[in-house]
């Protein structure tokens, strides 16, 4: 049995969902599975006016095509007045909220001690502080809606635990399941399940940009590389009851590539 058998199996509405980063790659995946499972969705991009803007607003196209509802949410995670926006507005237009699954992360190609301070600042404002501010703001409205089980899903990667010189997003990573392990314990008896999802080398548009960045990457076979929609399975695993013994974990998706990892002599 599939989430979307589940999820009509019942009497209840559609679950509410809000994905950060949503508007492509691993959070548009993440966003159309749900929709695809028989859930509502919020997409949140950064800013009104851009790229991501346009992206987001064919994503939800494709899912209204589905039959289900979507909600395009501006913020940027890492202001706490536009995350408090972000949130009222997905839980107002969703009618609740269910299930958040924490994505935005943005961050320099660029050794940690070359980093200017605002680049330190950007680094640890969006991924660390900003998806602190998130929970904070997702909490009273997950408490208040009914008929589903809640969720907090973080989106991680190997950059936490393996090392790459050009990727200082990897510290905030490893920090952020931290958090993941230690909310799993303060939210369970506030009904809200918490864990993570480490992807590998996810073939999203900014694969194009990492693979300048580690050496012997075009030496990788092919299948070792996770499509996005890999990631957006286990996610929806972890929102579903088959999940009930797994709490404050992170889970690997890398298709086995960190069994391998070793260090050229």
């Amino acid at each position: 049995m599939d989430m979307q058998d589940i999820e009509k199996g019942t009497d209840s509405p559609p679950r509410k969902v809000l994905v950060t980063g949503s508007s492509r790659g691993i959070g548009a995946a993440i966003a159309s599975a749900f929709a695809g499972s028989g859930s509502d969705v919020a997409i949140n991009f950064s800013k009104q006016g851009g790229r991501s803007e346009e992206q987001a607003k064919r994503l939800a196209a494709e899912i209204e095509a589905m039959g289900r509802k979507a909600v395009l949410v501006a913020g940027d995670i890492s202001q706490k007045d536009a995350v408090k926006k972000l949130f009222s507005e997905a839980s107002e237009n969703l009618g609740g909220l269910d299930v958040v699954v924490l994505n935005a992360a943005r961050a320099p190609f660029k050794p940690i001690e070359r980093l200017l301070e605002r680049e330190l600042r950007a680094l640890v404002e969006t991924n660390y502080i900003g998806n602190i501010f998130c929970v904070q703001e997702a909490l009273p409205y997950m408490e208040r809606s009914k008929g589903h089980d809640k969720h907090i899903i973080f989106i991680s990667s190997l950059g936490s635990r393996f090392y790459n010189p050009a990727y200082p997003l990897g510290s905030m990573k490893a920090a952020m399941e931290s958090v993941v392990r230690d909310l799993s314990e303060t939210l369970f008896k506030r009904g809200v399940a918490v864990n993570a999802v480490s992807g590998g080398l996810v073939k999203t548009d900014s694969f194009k940009v990492l693979r300048q960045f580690i050496d012997g990457i075009e030496r990788i076979p092919e299948g070792l590389f996770v499509m996005p929609e890999e990631i957006a399975d286990v996610v929806l695993f972890l929102c579903s009851p088959s999940s009930r013994g797994i709490r404050g974990q992170t889970i690997v998706v890398d298709r086995g590539l960190s069994n391998s990892l070793h260090r050229n002599a």
